[in-house]
């Protein structure tokens, strides 16, 4: 539930003594409403709702107001007192004469909704942390954290006129930018399509067990890694080690079953190239956070962090996977809670502008039928993964058709939703003892 709703549910309202800093914010309050009694049209110019005043009758008014402009009425005291009905009795006419009059001039509505939203937001700031004092938990906690991190960005307006927005397409139009605009997969026939990983855009990557979503990822991270990009990896299957090895057999080309007993299966020439690898990766910016247990607001503090101290450059996150994000609210279904999950996601690809790789399983079904190859209702879960999603991949395994090497297996890549472009089947090869995929 977004805190907006939230708060209009519980119609909060300010208790108890006035203080210097209430008498300012009431003093805000009538004055904007002042303001609309002094000029109706201001109304459509208003972006606060109801439950952003602090008192309950401000609400009532303000409330009153808003029905008349949606019914396209005009706003004056008596058609107020007439859409208030009994309701005048918690505002008082009184009261309402004086806030009609109050408004000397409305020039400066704007600062004084300003202020009134500064102060919803403090308000609910307070509640929030109240909570967690009085109950002191891990839940709550992370509430709180939410609750912080979503108020940042609210009552924030885009600035920008259509002329900006057309001078920044015009300067697309005659700069070079590049190739692709987004995070270099590594994918010829992959860019092509998608023009690289877009920031702010949530990707699924879904396949069954052991086709190669993990290794497609992890190639997704080695390309962004030697482009001097940040990748922020979530594991919540696979231990970082494992996850390390799985990356030091791809760009060593040392056969990954080798790992397991490295000291015995490797070769002189394995141990030098491994020795490469290592070097090689410790120059990368990779994050991996192997934590079990781990929320999406684990995830979003873990991504702001990288993001204060990465500021540049491509920024790339992995989370491997979907169905294992710890949940901390109770839903009656899980597709409810895959939705939660997948929607937060979303939200966090746009706030930080990253684009998020997330793997998710697909369901039995495609096993049982004549045909394999998987759609977007195999996803577990699939309305909310398919509705939040701006890419969607399907991975399958060819078995028929003749590859060039014996050890590499075909897969095909099902871009099967693509919200701001082609979809269609990249053909990638896979080889699994190197934990590789290549252009076929």
């Amino acid at each position: 539930m977004s805190t907006n709703v939230a708060m209009q549910n519980e119609a909060p309202y300010l208790n108890g003594l006035w203080n210097i800093q209430q008498e300012n914010l009431f003093e805000a309050e009538g004055i904007l409403l002042g303001a609309v009694f002094l000029d109706p049209d201001l109304i459509h110019e208003i972006t606060l709702e109801p439950f952003h005043f602090s008192q309950k009758r401000n609400q009532l008014l303000f409330q009153a107001m808003r029905e008349l402009q949606s019914e396209n009425k005009p706003i004056d005291l008596l058609t107020v007192v007439d859409k208030l009905g009994s309701g005048i009795e918690n505002v008082g006419v009184s009261y309402m004469t004086n806030i009609a009059g109050c408004c000397p001039t409305t020039t400066n509505y704007e600062h004084y909704q300003s202020m009134i939203r500064n102060e919803y937001k403090l308000r609910i700031l307070k509640r929030s942390a109240s909570q967690f004092l009085n109950e002191q938990t891990f839940e709550r906690a992370e509430e709180f954290y939410k609750t912080y991190t979503d108020l940042q960005g609210f009552g924030k307006v885009d600035l920008k006129s259509k002329r900006d927005i057309l001078i920044e397409v015009y300067e697309e139009m005659v700069e070079d930018h590049g190739e692709i605009s987004g995070v270099d997969t590594g994918f010829s026939l992959l860019n092509s399509m998608l023009n690289g990983l877009q920031n702010g855009d949530l990707i699924i990557i879904a396949a069954r067990p052991s086709v190669g979503k993990t290794a497609l990822s992890l190639n997704l991270v080695k390309h962004c890694c030697l482009a001097g990009g940040t990748v922020d990896f979530f594991s919540l299957e696979m231990p970082g080690k494992q996850l390390i090895k799985r990356v030091l057999s791809d760009i060593s080309y040392v056969d990954g079953s080798k790992w397991k007993n490295s000291y015995r299966y490797f070769s002189e020439n394995d141990y030098e190239r491994a020795v490469h690898a290592i070097g090689t990766l410790d120059t990368w910016r990779f994050y991996i956070h192997d934590e079990p247990g781990q929320t999406v607001a684990d995830m979003r503090a873990a991504i702001q962090k990288t993001k204060r101290e990465h500021p540049n450059g491509d920024h790339l996150v992995v989370i491997d996977y979907l169905q294992l994000i710890t949940q901390t609210k109770r839903f009656e279904r899980q597709d409810l809670a895959i939705g939660c999950i997948t929607r937060e996601l979303k939200q966090i690809a746009r706030q930080f502008e990253v684009p998020i790789v997330l793997l998710s399983q697909l369901s039995r079904g495609v096993e049982q039928r004549a045909d394999k190859r998987p759609q977007m209702s195999d996803l577990r879960d699939s309305g909310s993964i398919e509705q939040d999603a701006d890419v969607i991949m399907l991975l399958s395994r060819d078995e028929f058709e003749q590859v060039p090497q014996d050890k590499s297996e075909l897969i095909h890549v099902n871009i099967a939703k693509h919200r701001n472009g082609p979809v269609g089947v990249v053909k990638l090869l896979f080889e699994k003892n190197y934990s590789r995929f290549r252009d076929f």
